[in-house]
């Protein structure tokens, strides 16, 4: 069974663009508890929905997760883990985080009701809505 999740990055960090010039790309850098059990709870073949944070405030495309959880190289000390992503499309027309805020049946999405986590689960219903907003086959 394939479960759906949303990754924010700030695009002046780590871009759409990047991520789809390098290929695979370790999700490094998460230092919440809830988001880490997130990244802990990912196998392959997952799909996540790349979130452009901060500017932009938009979902742009679609990664998969190739790799599971493994210590996060980033890391000084702690328990942190990452996974490995690799890019699968861009959505044809990016989902605003206004367009979300903007439907009542998106209230009981994580990226609204928990606004600053980083990662986060998406329902199948919800990732199915959201890939129509953007354009493009779930």
């Amino acid at each position: 069974m394939v479960n759906y999740w949303l990754v924010k990055s700030e695009p002046d960090a780590f871009s759409w663009d990047e991520q789809v010039k390098n290929g695979v790309e370790p999700w490094t850098g998460v230092r919440n508890h809830l988001a880490k059990k997130h990244l802990a709870a990912m196998r392959p073949g997952d799909r996540a929905f790349f979130y452009h944070s901060n500017i932009g405030k938009e979902i742009v495309g679609i990664v998969e997760v190739v790799r599971e959880a493994y210590p996060d190289p980033s890391a000084e000390s702690g328990p942190w883990v990452c996974v490995d992503m690799k890019a699968v499309k861009p959505l044809k027309k990016p989902v605003t985080l206004a367009a979300i805020k903007a439907d009542p049946r998106f209230a009981e999405l994580a990226l609204l009701k928990y606004s600053r986590l980083s990662v986060g689960p998406v329902s199948a219903e919800h990732w199915k809505m959201l890939c129509e907003m953007g354009g493009v086959d779930g």
